[in-house]
């Protein structure tokens, strides 16, 4: 089955990615993936609207909260860090996509590296040719 909506779009990007888990710690009614036991994805419904929730760079943030109207600070989150995504149809695959990455390594980041299931200056890079 393709994905065709916000939240399948995150959750099919965030089954992708090392490590990877989902979880339901806040109850059944909200979603969360976690790395080496640190969020970087939440989806609920909990406004009344599926939603997206995840980290981004306090710089990135605001210009992404400029750019588009469905993305907004984030839902019970520290707000410079963190963005939601709403499903008001403006947001295309592959920013979800790549918003959910993005999280995805900047929670990685900061784990030791022995615990890192991936290099994230290096995750998604084509292999150096030998």
């Amino acid at each position: 089955m393709t994905p065709t909506t916000l939240q399948e779009w995150a959750v099919a990007r965030a089954d992708e990615l090392p490590g990877a888990t989902p979880e339901q710690p806040f109850g059944p009614d909200h979603w969360v993936y976690k790395v080496r036991g640190k969020m970087f994805l939440l989806l609920s419904e909990a406004t009344g609207e599926p939603f997206v929730t995840v980290k981004a760079k306090p710089a990135d943030a605001s210009t992404l909260r400029e750019a588009f109207e469905d993305i907004v600070p984030g839902y019970h989150m520290n707000k410079r860090h963190w963005i939601t995504l709403r499903a008001g149809g403006a947001l295309e695959e592959a920013l979800v996509r790549d918003l959910v990455t993005e999280s995805y390594l900047l929670v990685v980041e900061t784990l030791p590296r022995a615990q890192r299931p991936v290099d994230p200056a290096t995750f998604g890079q084509p292999a150096a040719e030998s």
